[in-house]
């Protein structure tokens, strides 16, 4: 949504568009990458050939060393890994964080970076390496924890409301935080956890 109200052509390739690929990916300046974790990989390799060697090659996984790498192998052209840390439902960037992970022709990828800064966001720059290792404590063990709390209630049969009777703001804030995440996709944070 955002790149269309900035003006840019947007195409949109599903699993289901494939033989549609050639056309949709002929003289692109950018392709995106946002697919589950686990066919992040997969998507890669299968949308490479399409791409004109100009292009930037970035995905939006949550997980970096594997997806760049592979579009590094994969793609000769411009390649850019993107971790937005928020999300999918904002229609706004303003102050939200999203790590790059410069993986080939940083001065091609340049507009992107900048085009996230217009939009508001917060870019932070990292290597693969470091965005997975430090991801491991933010997100993952984060997720993993509030799972851990979530299940730990659920198998007590807490009768959560009286709880509340009792909560201190920091126990207000954990509880919002197991509803947030079991109110969500669960293959999603699986995903996040397990990568």
């Amino acid at each position: 949504g955002l790149f269309t109200k900035s003006g840019y052509t947007v195409r949109i390739l599903t699993e289901n568009d494939w033989d549609q690929a050639p056309d949709l990916c002929q003289d692109i300046d950018l392709a995106l990458v946002s697919v589950p974790i686990e066919r992040t990989v997969q998507v890669i390799e299968k949308i490479s050939p399409f791409l004109p060697a100009t292009a930037l090659l970035a995905d939006l996984t949550s997980v970096k060393k594997e997806p760049v790498a592979r579009m590094l192998s994969a793609h000769e052209g411009p390649v850019l890994g993107v971790h937005p840390l928020f999300g999918p439902t904002l229609n706004c960037l303003d102050k939200q964080i999203i790590v790059v992970t410069p993986g080939r022709n940083e001065t091609a990828s340049r507009w992107f970076t900048e085009q996230l800064g217009l939009w508001g966001a917060v870019v932070v720059e990292s290597t693969p390496g470091e965005h997975d290792e430090i991801m491991g404590i933010v997100q993952a063990l984060r997720h993993f924890a509030t799972f851990c709390f979530g299940e730990f209630l659920c198998h007590r049969k807490t009768r959560l409301e009286r709880t509340l009777e009792f909560s201190s703001p920091i126990y207000r804030l954990e509880l919002g935080m197991v509803g947030r995440l079991f109110a969500q996709d669960s293959a999603l944070y699986a995903e996040i956890i397990f990568a």
